[in-house]
C-alpha cells in the first residue's frame, strides 16, 4: 500500500534531502563544502495513500539514510542520495496480536518486497531552483527492482546561528509523489490508490571537509537546532535539531 521516497529525499528525500533546500538557494551558501549525512535523531520519512476514497492511510519508514555532497558556491551542482529499508515500515496497526501487519507490508512481494529487494534508493540527477526558498530535485528511484525518474519539491526552511550554542543550524522539507503501479505494485488499485505521497523532513550533519564561515542565512518560519563539534581527527561535525 505504499512506498518510498524520496525521498527523498528522500527522500528522501528527501531526501533528501537536506541538500534539497541548499540547492534551492540562489546565492552561495555560507556553509562548508563537503559530504553531509543524515542526523538520524531528527529526521522523518512519512508516506500516505488514498484508502477507498475515504481517507489517506499514513505510515512511515524508520530506517533510512541520506548523503549530500554540497557545493556551497554553486548549490545546483550538489548531489543527493537516499537509501531506505522497506522492512522498517511502521503503520501503528492496532491489532498486532492478530497480525504483524508491518512485516506483511515490508516483506510480502505484493507490497514492498523487502526481503527480495532490501533497499529503496534515490540518487539525484539534477537540481533546479524554483523560488527564493524552493527547488526541484530530480533523480532515479530504484524500488522493487525497477528504476524510474522522480521529482521532489524541496523547501529551504531557514538557517540561523543558534542563540545559545552560537553555532549554525538549518532545516529542509520535501514532498514527492510516485505511482506504485510503475514499480510493479498493482494490488487493490483503485480501491487503494495508485499514487503514494512522501514527505521527508531532515536534518544533516557535516561528515567531512574543513570548517567554513558561520552560516547566518535568511531565516524562514521553520528552523533547525544544532551544534558543531569536532570528531576524532579534527573533522568538523554539524548536528541538527528538528527540521
Amino acid at each position: 500500500m505504499k512506498l518510498i521516497h524520496s525521498t527523498l529525499a528522500v527522500a528522501a528525500l528527501a531526501t533528501l534531502t537536506p541538500s534539497m533546500p541548499l540547492m534551492a538557494q540562489a546565492a552561495p551558501l555560507s556553509v562548508p563544502a563537503g559530504e553531509y549525512v543524515l542526523e538520524k535523531t531528527h529526521a522523518s520519512l512519512t508516506w500516505k495513500i488514498n484508502h477507498m476514497g475515504l481517507s489517506y492511510y499514513t505510515a512511515r519508514f524508520t530506517s533510512f539514510d541520506s548523503t549530500i555532497n554540497l557545493d556551497p558556491k554553486t548549490p545546483t551542482n550538489s548531489t543527493v542520495s537516499v537509501t531506505i529499508d522497506p522492512r522498517s515500515v511502521k503503520t501503528d496497526f492496532p491489532f498486532p496480536e492478530k497480525e504483524d501487519f508491518d512485516k506483511v507490508l515490508g516483506t510480502d512481494e505484493k507490497w514492498l518486497a523487502g526481503d527480495k529487494h532490501p533497499e529503496i534508493r534515490f540518487v539525484s540527477t539534477g537540481i533546479r531552483r524554483t523560488g527564493p526558498n524552493s527547488g526541484q530535485i530530480t533523480g532515479d528511484l530504484s524500488f522493487r527492482g525497477v528504476t524510474k525518474p522522480v521529482t521532489l519539491a524541496a523547501t529551504w526552511n531557514g538557517a540561523i546561528e543558534h542563540p545559545f550554542r552560537k553555532k549554525p543550524v538549518f532545516g529542509v522539507s520535501a514532498k514527492g509523489t510516485i505511482k506504485r503501479s510503475e514499480f510493479g505494485m498493482t494490488n487493490y488499485i483503485p480501491m487503494i490508490g495508485d499514487e503514494v505521497f512522501t514527505e521527508p523532513e531532515k536534518v544533516i550533519e557535516l561528515a567531512d571537509g574543513e570548517p567554513g564561515p558561520t552560516p547566518l542565512v535568511v531565516p524562514a518560519p521553520t528552523v533547525l537546532e544544532g551544534q558543531r563539534r569536532r570528531r576524532p581527527g579534527g573533522r568538523p561535525h554539524l548536528t541538527g535539531g528538528h527540521l
